[in-house]
């Protein structure tokens, strides 16, 4: 499913920036020089989390599997351009499922196991999806049964394939049936889906290109190195873990390590036994893993970089990698939509301007090395203006144009046309600063959203789905602090009548509309009014500063 323009082909295909290899490419190149390498590990408490015990896998026994897979799900009827969502946790199977589904020409839509049948749904209509690939049920979840109800609302859904119909497919002999199916480095490799400003899940399409140009992107600015071991800490369905080790895996040719859910103790003895050398992390876990009471008995002389994403790091954190262990770290910031940029050591090499200083790629008269880097233009914009900022201290929204962003929102020009410019500039609703050294510093989301343990929340979706509750007269979510997830969703409600809502009750009529768990309020403020501006618009500022305030003073 190729969505990219002819034109914009054209472009960044002139200009060196993309190619004629896929990943599918990379991954059979790595499979053919080490066959008996060992690729990928499972979690080691798959058991509890599937009932299978945890696995390893070589990279001939991946590329078995991937075959296999691909022929079973075309035996289903999958063919090009078919879109499979896939609802897994985070075990070798859903790593696979990526190549596999790429195999058979279609197009994978990873998806949260969190999410439940208010996104789905909306999901399914916008993509008609043909299949669902999930779990018979997850952490109390039956997810088959809303699958099945998801298919049965929309018949073009063909099929719902459970884990263990996949793991059968995977175990099976390949027959070569599917013969050369043709895969087009500028076809979707991936849909990935981002919560904003807007009430739905936004579709997030990257080909080929797009993610092998953020992969070498990645190579080029954080000490990463080919045959690395990486470890994903997330779930593997966003830019956090496809965009920063997924795709650098598959490119590199390491072995891939899992985790899921997040556990301290168990992730720690991961880095340690499966002697780890890169990974993405907030800023929240490194600080615990420094704090650990046992952290001089880790060994993690392995180790040669972590990212660090979602805020900026403490000078103290990432002094005492350097200090413990000599592991370096690269600031890191990036979108679903493709956007991204690193401040590593190779482009910022003090370590204590790399905490909030980003490279201005495309300034005028900036130089930033490598080739990769002058195919990406950042430029600050004044919101009310639209003029572009160029004095140091100025603030306004970054716009990001480069080879690894999105040609749009998947089947919603609406939102197409107002994220991009004539020039093809994304506006990434971010708000940078310019700094000194020809760098560009975070300084504040504009997105109304909530970030709670690395998923964007909508605060108008949680808004428009509590204003139907018959005890809520208005509301307003916002962002509350928390140390381990960096936020919670907090709302603040005016009562209907004499009798106030509880947050059990709140909780409950959100679950009762499908709503996924982790978008749930955690905490509850009852007020007599929401501030509002003279044209209506509510004030978070004030809210956020109220909620910040009680939080720290409890």
């Amino acid at each position: 499913m190729i969505l990219a323009s002819q034109e914009r082909i054209k472009e960044w295909t002139d200009k060196g920036a993309w190619g004629n290899v896929t990943l599918w490419d990379y991954f059979q190149g790595h499979a053919k020089e080490n066959p008996t390498k060992i690729c990928l590990a499972d979690p080691p408490n798959r058991e509890a989390l599937t009932g299978h015990p945890p696995e390893q896998l070589t990279y001939a026994d991946l590329a078995r599997a991937v075959e296999a897979t691909a022929e079973g799900l075309a035996a289903l009827g999958v063919k090009k351009d078919d879109i499979i969502l896939v609802q897994l946790p985070n075990t070798w199977e859903l790593a696979m499922l990526y190549l596999a589904i790429a195999r058979t020409g279609a197009l994978i839509s990873p998806l949260p196991m969190q999410w439940r049948r208010s996104e789905l749904e909306y999901i399914a209509s916008l993509t008609e999806a043909a299949s669902i690939v999930t779990i018979d049920t997850f952490g109390g979840f039956n997810h088959r049964e809303q699958a099945s109800h998801l298919a049965a609302k929309f018949p073009f859904i063909k099929n719902v394939v459970t884990l263990e119909e996949i793991r059968k497919m995977a175990a099976r002999t390949p027959s070569g049936s599917l013969g050369d199916v043709r895969i087009d480095p500028n076809d979707a490799f991936t849909l990935c889906w981002s919560s904003g400003t807007e009430a739905e899940p936004k579709g997030c399409p990257l080909s080929h290109n797009n993610w092998i140009f953020q992969g070498r992107f990645c190579y080029e600015t954080a000490p990463i190195k080919p045959g690395d071991n990486l470890i994903t800490a997330g779930p593997l369905v966003n830019m956090a873990s496809v965009g920063t080790v997924y795709i650098e895996w598959l490119i590199g040719g390491g072995k891939l390590c899992l985790h899921h859910p997040f556990d301290g103790p168990t992730f720690i003895m991961q880095l340690i036994k499966e002697q780890i050398h890169y990974t993405l992390l907030v800023p929240a876990i490194v600080n615990a893993l420094l704090k650990h009471p046992k952290v001089d008995t880790f060994n993690l002389s392995f180790m040669r970089a972590i990212t660090i994403g979602a805020a900026p790091p403490s000078l103290w954190s990432v002094q005492e990698l350097k200090r413990r262990w000599g592991i370096e770290f690269a600031n890191i910031w990036g979108q679903n939509e493709g956007t991204a940029n690193v401040a590593g050591p190779y482009d910022i090499p003090d370590l204590e301007m790399r905490l909030d200083h980003f490279p201005h790629y495309g300034k005028p008269g900036a130089k930033w090395g490598s080739p990769l880097r002058r195919h990406l233009r950042l430029k600050v914009i004044d919101p009310l203006t639209g003029k572009e900022l160029t004095e140091e201290g100025a603030v306004g929204e970054l716009w990001y144009r480069g080879p690894n962003v999105i040609p749009g929102y998947f089947r919603r020009p609406d939102l197409t046309a107002k994220a991009f410019d004539a020039e093809g500039f994304f506006n990434t609703g971010d708000l940078f600063q310019i700094k000194d050294n020809d760098c560009l510093g975070f300084f504040d989301r504009t997105k109304d959203i909530i970030i709670r343990g690395g998923f964007n929340i909508s605060a108008q979706e949680v808004e428009n789905t509590l204003l139907g509750h018959p005890k809520v007269m208005d509301v307003a979510a916002v962002a509350m602090p928390d140390e381990i997830l960096g936020e919670k969703v907090c709302v603040y409600v005016v009562p209907k009548g004499e009798e106030a809502p509880t947050l059990e009750e709140i909780a409950a009529f959100m679950k009762e509309r499908g709503v996924a768990s982790y978008k749930r309020p955690e905490r509850l403020e009852i007020v007599t009014a929401i501030p509002r501006n003279p044209v209506g618009k509510i004030l978070k500022n004030i809210l956020r500063e109220d909620i910040k305030k009680k939080v720290k003073g409890e």
